[in-house]
C-alpha cells in the first residue's frame, strides 16, 4: 500500500517562506514515476502547481508560482520537497502531493493515483 504523506504547512506572513515534504512509506518512486504537487482553497477546483519526474528530475511549474517555488527530491529519503519563497495571501490553500506513472508531468488531478492527506498553507497579509 502506497501511502504518501505531507509535512511542513503552517501560518506564514507574506513574503516568507516554507517548505513542504512529500514522504512515500515504501519504496514507490521509480523510472516513470511523477510527484505532483496541487493546492486547493476553499470553493475553487485542486490546481497544479508543481511536478517533477523522478528518474530525471526535469520540473513544471504553473504561471502562478514560477520564480518563487522550487521541486526537488532526495532519492535516499524517498522524498520530494516543494521550497516555496515570496509567499502571497492567494496562495492560502490545502497542498496535496500525489503520484502518477508516466513519460511526461502531468497538471490533470484526475491522472494521479495516490495522494497525500494534504497540509494546510495560510499566508497572512
Amino acid at each position: 500500500q502506497v501511502q504518501l504523506v505531507e509535512s511542513g504547512g503552517g501560518l506564514v506572513q507574506a513574503g516568507g517562506s516554507l517548505r513542504l515534504s512529500c514522504a512515500a512509506s515504501v519504496r514507490t518512486f521509480s523510472t516513470y514515476t511523477i510527484v505532483g504537487w496541487f493546492r486547493q482553497a476553499p470553493g475553487k477546483e485542486r490546481e497544479f502547481v508543481a511536478g517533477i519526474r523522478w528518474s530525471a528530475g526535469s520540473t513544471a511549474y504553473s504561471d502562478s508560482v514560477k520564480g518563487r517555488f522550487t521541486i526537488s527530491r532526495d532519492n535516499a529519503k524517498n522524498t520530494v520537497y516543494l521550497q516555496m519563497n515570496s509567499l502571497k495571501p492567494e496562495d492560502t490553500a490545502v497542498y496535496y502531493c500525489a503520484r502518477a506513472n508516466a513519460v511526461r508531468i502531468l497538471t490533470t488531478p484526475s491522472l494521479y493515483d495516490y495522494w497525500g492527506q494534504g497540509t494546510q498553507v495560510t499566508v497572512s497579509s
